[in-house]
């Protein structure tokens, strides 16, 4: 790579950190002369930014603010601090209670990213680093951010394909919605070497404010470790944690709702 798409970026970046003045617009020749950049350079910058909802110009004045998408990103970045927050506590619980490793993933895509994660006490565990990516559809995280998923975004991941990757994988389309839809019933998910041969995993959803499942907290643990009879057993302690994770962020059971009767 070259010096000058990474100039490129590091004045993107400058532009768009000049609006943190938080002035209803500024015009091309002042976002010039702050950040002393060509006028053209600028408005071909800014162009770019605009494009992709970053920017956006303002009809009334002809200057430029911040677009929706920035509000976007701020959102989400605003989402996972709060869920780190939330989920913490809960998971240094989880891990007490099972002496696993516990691992809260949100859904990017066709993948599960780990956002938060705890290593098992056992001398024998698995190692999967925070951030690491690994593929919805065979694995227990994976598993709920799918069941959840609006119909039309979970049919868009099934349509880009399953790839197998142990004979355990489920990779036929119709077989991976029907158990699914077992998942939005029963309230949690499992993963028996589907990703890897000898690693067993099992999750819960997590919801927001809102109802929407926005996460999953899970354990995983060697396949010997995770027999039927603990994977039921563990099930019920998921469920319980990602309820409490939930109602850290904001999330009241149905049942739980107060109805305010009208005022006359």
């Amino acid at each position: 790579m070259t010096d000058a798409p990474l100039s490129t970026v590091t004045n993107a970046a400058r532009l768009l950190k000049a609006f943190l003045t938080r002035e209803e617009s500024i015009g091309v020749s002042e976002l010039s002369r702050r950040l002393g950049i060509g006028k053209s350079n600028v408005h071909r910058l800014l162009t770019t930014l605009a494009n992709e909802g970053l920017v956006e110009q303002d009809p009334r004045t002809g200057g430029y603010r911040l677009g929706i998408v920035v509000y976007e990103l701020g959102e989400a970045v605003k989402i996972h601090l709060d869920l780190h927050a939330a989920a913490g506590p809960v998971l240094v619980r989880l891990r007490e209670e099972t002496g696993e490793s516990s691992q809260v993933g949100i859904l990017d895509g066709a993948e599960v990213v780990y956002v938060d994660r705890l290593e098992s006490a056992y001398s024998l565990r698995l190692f999967t680093e925070t951030g690491r990516r690994v593929p919805a559809h065979a694995t227990s995280s994976g598993k709920i951010l799918l069941a959840f998923l609006p119909d039309r975004e979970r049919e868009r991941v099934l349509a880009a394909g399953l790839p197998r990757f142990t004979p355990h994988t489920v990779t036929d389309p119709d077989a991976l919605r029907a158990e699914l839809a077992a998942v939005r019933a029963q309230g949690w998910a499992r993963s028996v070497d589907e990703r890897e041969i000898g690693v067993t995993s099992v999750a819960a959803p997590i919801r927001d404010v809102h109802g929407d499942v926005v996460a999953a907290v899970s354990i995983g643990a060697p396949s010997a470790r995770l027999g039927a009879v603990s994977r039921r057993r563990y099930a019920r302690l998921l469920v319980e944690a990602g309820e409490a994770v939930s109602r850290r962020l904001g999330w009241i059971p149905e049942g739980e709702r107060r109805v305010v009767a009208p005022v006359h």
